[in-house]
This record gives C-alpha cells, structure tokens and sequence, in this order.
C-alpha cells in the first residue's frame, strides 16, 4: 500500500468514525427526550396520579331492544367531570361509552382554535357516517375509531407529563357541534 492509498483510507475511516459519533449523539439526545417524556417510568401516587373521565353516558334504557330504523341509540354526549385536575406525569382513564373518538389538544388550546372543518373519513364507513374532525395543529393524542364500531365501549388511558391545560373533545363532528369537549388541567 502506497502513501496516497493510506491516507485515502484514513480520511474514509475518520468520516465513519465521524458520522458514528453524530448518529451515536443523536440518538443519546433522542433517548434523553423520550426518557424526559413518555418513557418516564418514575413512580407517581397521591390523589392526583389519575383521575377518570366518562366520555360520553348510556342513558337508562334496554341496549338489546331494537330500535327503530335509522335511529341512532341514545347516548349523553358529554365529558363527566367536564374539568378535571390530575399532577404532572399522571393518566386520565377515559371511559368511553358509545361511538366516540378522543382527540387531546396541547396547552392552551381553546374549542374556537379547533378547524372542524378538516375532516377525516373512517375507513370503510359508510358515507353518511359522521366525519372526525382532523385538525392536527397542536393535536397531542387522537384515540381508536374504526368501521364497523366493535369497540363503542372502552378505556383509553391518556399520560399527562406536562403542567398546562389541555382541550380534549369527541373529533366526531356532531358531537363536537353538541359541545362535547372537556379540560384536563396538569398541575
């Protein structure tokens, strides 16, 4: 191996050697962020660690009676409490009872900033099945919704690792009409 050879072999080696340690870097810095957030695993209790949210209610009334034709069944399209207060680094339980679709918006966010104009389509729903709303701006967590609905009646625990207040609504655009919307407040 010539001189030329070796050096030109060198300088390759330094760039892998380089490109490793920004790529190593990164992926420190990334570890480091998603340790800071979601994948906190330090242990949180007290009486503000959780707190349970009803999205939606069944009324009384008798859910294996066939209703009538194109009847929608009954459903309380609220949150219950409709503000809650959970700590920095706790869940809320979200109980879901009926069609819903969870959409948690970040800090800040107020029912006017939400664009309910830009929907979504379910896979597979029919088209006179209610649209979601799908604005993504500052949208931080958007639940299960699938056609047909096999899962109307449902837990989904959402995690709160930041203080702030967060908007959280029904994305299906006539419950959002109906003011079916809520606050988690993180202390």
């Amino acid at each position: 191996m010539n001189r030329r050879e070796f050096v030109e072999k060198l300088g390759a080696g330094s760039a892998v050697a380089v490109a490793g340690g920004v790529l190593a870097g990164s992926l420190t810095q990334r570890s480091a962020e998603a340790q800071e957030s979601e994948h906190d695993h330090t242990p949180i209790s007290g009486p503000l660690a959780t707190a349970t949210v009803s999205f939606g209610a069944w009324p009384p009334h008798d859910r294996l009676a066939p209703l009538p034709p194109n009847t929608p069944p009954p459903n309380v399209h609220q949150l219950i409490p409709n503000t809650t207060t959970i700590k920095a680094g706790g869940t809320v339980n979200f109980i879901v009872a009926g069609f819903h679709n969870i959409a948690v918006y970040g800090n800040g966010t107020k029912p006017g900033d939400i664009n309910a104009a830009i929907r979504k389509t379910i896979p597979g729903a029919p088209p006179t099945f209610p649209q979601l709303i799908d604005d993504e701006n500052n949208r931080v967590f958007r639940g299960i919704a699938a056609f047909p609905p096999t899962n109307i009646d449902r837990v989904e625990v959402v995690h709160f690792p930041k203080k702030g207040e967060y908007l959280v609504i029904c994305a299906f655009v006539p419950h959002f009409e109906d003011n079916m919307w809520g606050w988690v407040k993180v202390v």
